[in-house]
């Protein structure tokens, strides 16, 4: 890890939208500053995904389990800004470089902002830091490590969606390439999913991922806040992206973000836009999905609702899925039986 050499880092961009890249620069920059500032702004800007919701995909994208400590990498606090014309007097993309630099100069002046270095993967970085008299640290220029720009998503976000966070991704209607096939269980609370997928990735030597969401329900003592659902589906992505690395031709996912978006209604009434979104990616970020029907006897842990529920819940699991056109197989019996089923359907699938 990087030395903090800095008290406060600046990067700017259009975020337009958030790649590897920008994911890239904003970790390295904040391996080497006590605190990175980040301003978010394009003029013209999108009409579909303004600045205003450019920043808080990268909000998100850095929230960590504690929801009140803010965004961050590692230890380093993100000051995330959303600028527009209107409001802060963005100057127009196509403005001279000297008319751009001052604007962030003035910007910064006028909040008593002070930065100490400016990283940039830019040309444009060495003379904006000699303009706001700091240092400038350049972060794969050449496009090496990540080779993906705006422009080039922008352009067709399916064909460079292997440089997308899964949570972006689905905001564009697109999902990252698999490394192995990913096949997901759902169910009610207490229909066994837990003991299947781990049943199933010992048959077939490979990983498994368990539900997130009771994890940070345990954490968190069952008071779940409204944004934890969005943050329970992106930590679970993530999760499955790195068991992904070691899983042996398939892996295994207990529950996704369907679920997800179905508790959130379930106990707030409303979900927002980006977990809607990537729920409705699954029926293509999944190569099947297998539902177990809430025929096991229940057990109650303590973390888990009445029975009497298990049956609802089940109904309108099914439901979501003939809402999003995601084929499904029931399966039911004993957890050998449950297996046998799988593994089965996987064979014809293949």
């Amino acid at each position: 890890m990087s030395p903090i050499l800095h008290p406060v880092g600046l990067v700017v961009g259009k975020f337009w939208p958030p790649h590897r890249g920008h994911q890239l620069l904003l970790e390295t920059a904040a391996a080497q500053v006590a605190e990175l500032l980040v301003l978010v702004y394009a003029s013209p800007d999108s009409a579909t995904h303004p600045a205003t919701v450019r920043a808080q995909w990268l909000r998100e994208l850095y929230r960590t389990d504690a929801l009140a400590a803010g965004p961050r990498i590692g230890s380093t606090p993100l000051r995330i800004f959303a600028l527009s014309a209107e409001a802060d007097g963005v100057p127009p993309d196509s403005a001279d470089d000297d008319t751009q630099r001052e604007f962030v100069r003035q910007w910064l002046a006028q909040r008593q902002l002070r930065v100490d270095v400016v990283f940039s993967s830019e040309a444009y970085g060495p003379g904006f830091a000699r303009h706001l008299g700091v240092a400038h640290v350049a972060v794969d220029n050449e496009r090496l490590r990540v080779p993906v720009s705006g422009t080039r998503v922008r352009a067709g976000a399916a064909a460079v969606a292997a440089y997308l966070h899964p949570l972006v991704a689905a905001q564009l209607g697109v999902v990252p390439p698999a490394r192995v096939p990913r096949v997901v269980l759902l169910g009610a609370e207490s229909s066994g999913k837990s003991t299947l997928c781990a049943a199933l990735a010992d048959a077939c030597g490979t990983a498994w991922v368990p539900e997130y969401g009771r994890t940070l329900h345990e954490q968190k003592n069952g008071h779940l806040d409204f944004e934890d659902l969005l943050y329970i589906a992106r930590r679970h992505a993530e999760l499955e992206d790195e068991a992904a690395l070691t899983a042996q031709g398939v892996l295994f996912c207990d529950t996704n973000a369907t679920t997800t978006a179905l508790y959130s209604y379930y106990y707030f009434h409303r979900c927002t836009p980006a977990l809607r979104a990537l729920a409705a990616v699954c029926g293509q970020r999944y190569a099947h999905t297998f539902v177990c029907a809430p025929t096991v006897p229940f057990e109650q842990d303590g973390w888990r609702g009445p029975e009497a529920l298990r049956s609802f819940q089940h109904g309108m699991i099914l439901m979501q899925l003939d809402f999003y056109n995601i084929p499904y197989t029931l399966v039911e019996g004993t957890v050998a039986e449950r297996v046998a089923q799988v593994l089965s359907h996987l064979t014809v699938i293949n």
